[in-house]
C-alpha cells in the first residue's frame, strides 16, 4: 500500500511542474540542509544528541541528488554509545514560488555502537520554505525501513519507521 501511494505522489509531483513555473533552483545549484535535537535529563547523568547534515545537488530545476549524513550520541552514566546513517537519495522538487514541496527517496547505511549495521531505505516528502533568495527552512518526514540483504527488502518495508526533520538550508 505504501508503495502504491508513495508512486501516485511522485507522479502527480512530477507531471505537476508547469513548464513556465518559477524556480527557486537551477540546474547546477548545490544546497546544504543543517538539522539537530539533543536531551537531557536534570542532573544530565544521561544525555542524547543528534545532528544530520546534507548536501545536494540540482542536475535540472526539479531533480536533485542528495548525500546525507546524520549521527547520533548517547552519553549515560555506564556508557556511551555512537552511531550514524550515510544515505543516497533522489528528490523530485516542486517550485511554487518560495514554497518547494518535494519528493522522493533515499537508499543507504545505518552502523553503530548499540544497532543492528543494516542497509536503510525508504521514501520521503518535504517542504522547503524560502526565507530568502538563498535560505530556506526545511520540514521533511522520512518513512525508513531497514534490511540486511535484497531479499529482506520487501518483508521490511512494513515493519518501518517514520523520522522527522526540521532544519535550515543554504543554497548557492
Amino acid at each position: 500500500m505504501w508503495r502504491k501511494l508513495f508512486m501516485v505522489l511522485l507522479a502527480a509531483g512530477i507531471f505537476a511542474v508547469p513548464a513556465t513555473a518559477f524556480s527557486a533552483f537551477n540546474a547546477g545549484n548545490y544546497e546544504f540542509t543543517l538539522a539537530g535535537s539533543g536531551s537531557s535529563d536534570n542532573n544530565f547523568d544521561t544525555t542524547t544528541a543528534s545532528a544530520e547534515g546534507a548536501l545536494g545537488y540540482f542536475f535540472t530545476p526539479v531533480i536533485e541528488g542528495v548525500i546525507r549524513q546524520g549521527i547520533g550520541f548517547s552519553d549515560t552514566q555506564d556508557d556511551t554509545d555512537w552511531n550514524g546513517s550515510t544515505r543516497l537519495a533522489v528528490d523530485f522538487n516542486i517550485p511554487l514560488e518560495r514554497f518547494v514541496p518535494y519528493l522522493g527517496g533515499s537508499l543507504g547505511y545505518l552502523y553503530g555502537d548499540n544497532v543492528e549495521e543494516q542497509f536503510i531505505a525508504g521514501p520521503e516528502a518535504g517542504l522547503k520554505s524560502f526565507v530568502n533568495d538563498t535560505t530556506f527552512i526545511l520540514a521533511a518526514v522520512e518513512y525508513q525501513f531497514l534490511f540486511e540483504d535484497a531479499d529482506q527488502a520487501d518483508e521490511a518495508f512494513d515493519d518501518g519507521r517514520f523520522v522527522y526533520t526540521l532544519g535550515v538550508g543554504f543554497k548557492w
